[in-house]
């Protein structure tokens, strides 16, 4: 009898107020992982902006959770959803420190794009990454998305302009 490994599950749910201490807690101690990659909220004022932001139409955060432990272990975002004739949205993730190079958000990347494609009925994930984070080009890329562009100094992080990559995966049926 041969066993399989079970791979760790996780949850998504969307961002509430309520998850700030543990949000800031994890940013705090990922804070060298994440600087070079994503901006993301640094203080409690600046969190409860986000969560405010990330409530509507065209933005929704989710919340990634160990499925056992319920512990934090990082954020897919949809950002700048658009319907109409477009039904494009720009996705974003982040894992924190401690749950890295595990597959976890791969899952959890996985359940949005079902969520974007069979619930919000999106046609098309975009996602704009920095040549040089290889983590995330893996990501993505077992996610499906397929690398469709380069765009020089596309997105400002961390004070400069950044070249970026653009990633894309579209709802096929």
């Amino acid at each position: 009898m041969s066993l399989r490994p079970i791979a760790p599950r996780v949850l998504v749910r969307p961002i509430e107020l309520g998850d700030e201490q543990e949000y800031l807690k994890n940013y705090k101690a990922s804070k060298s992982e994440l600087k070079p990659w994503v901006d993301v909220p640094t203080t409690s004022q600046a969190f409860r902006k986000y969560v405010h932001e990330m409530l509507t139409e065209e933005n929704k955060s989710f919340v990634v959770v160990e499925k056992h432990t319920k512990v934090m272990i990082g954020i897919v975002e949809l950002r700048d959803i658009y319907m109409f004739d477009f039904k494009n949205s720009y996705i974003i993730y982040f894992g924190f420190k401690g749950h890295l190079r595990q597959g976890l958000m791969a899952l959890a990347v996985r359940k949005i794009i079902k969520l974007a494609f069979k619930t919000l009925k999106l046609h098309r994930l975009e996602a704009n990454i920095q040549p040089t984070n290889i983590a995330s080009r893996a990501l993505a890329k077992s996610c499906g998305f397929k690398l469709e562009g380069y765009s020089p100094k596309f997105i400002k992080k961390n004070g400069y302009w950044r070249d970026h990559e653009r990633w894309a995966l579209l709802n096929e049926k």
